[in-house]
């Protein structure tokens, strides 16, 4: 058996990540596909915030910590919080839904104007809201769509599930797909546009957008309202 000559440990996995917002108590970084949040894995954007932000000159800094999750697949907006005081008073915030979300997604099929979707997800109530901004003709999907999400709720998957319920599936959704109609290799086409909420320091009005992906404009050439 081969003994490593030494064992080397990385405190903080390297990756580049672009900040969209940031000051002392908090950070909003765009997330990319393809990564987890936080977990027990090393590679996650946990462990890449150090290395992107700013230490916080605040007497309760702490080491960044993401305060929500994005799928693995789906990109946008991740909110941080740099204090002890922020984390708690981040989360307080998306536990009184005081955060407005608002995600993009490409769906598949003929889909009504707007709609509220309210699926219970694992014996829990929840409600998504959504609008369909635009529509293209699809030789493989009959319809493609871009449409604007808002997540009243914050269960696990709720926009993917949601979505597939009323068999208008996400474009690249392996998961909650319907057979024969997945896009493979592309990823998911779900993505987390804006946040808004008031700071819970400065109490001014916050609205962070990260804009939609090269993938998006492919198919329908722009980028919505």
């Amino acid at each position: 058996m081969d003994i490593p000559l030494e064992i080397t440990t990385k405190k903080y996995f390297e990756l580049p990540l672009n900040v969209l917002f940031e000051d002392d108590y908090l950070a909003a970084i765009h997330k990319p596909a393809g990564i987890e949040v936080s977990g027990n894995k090393f590679k996650t954007l946990a462990n890449a915030l150090p290395k992107n932000l700013e230490p916080s000159s605040l007497s309760d800094a702490t080491i960044p910590q993401p305060v929500h999750r994005l799928d693995y697949a789906t990109t946008g907006i991740v909110l941080v919080g740099k204090t002890a005081s922020s984390i708690r008073a981040l989360n307080k915030l998306f536990e009184e839904k005081k955060i407005v979300k608002t995600y993009y997604a490409i769906t598949i099929g003929n889909m009504k104007p707007n709609g509220r979707i309210e699926t219970a997800i694992d014996g829990k109530p929840a409600q998504s809201d959504y609008e369909v901004i635009k529509s293209v003709p699809s030789e493989r999907f009959g319809f493609l769509n871009l449409v604007k999400l808002h997540p009243k709720t914050g269960r696990r998957h709720q926009l993917r599930k949601h979505l597939f319920s009323i068999d208008h599936p996400i474009l690249g959704d392996k998961d909650y797909g319907l057979d024969g109609l997945v896009l493979k290799g592309k990823g998911i086409y779900l993505h987390a546009l804006t946040l808004e909420f008031d700071h819970p320091f400065t109490k001014k009005p916050i609205h962070i957008t990260d804009g939609l992906p090269e993938k998006f404009g492919k198919i329908f050439g722009g980028k919505g309202g």
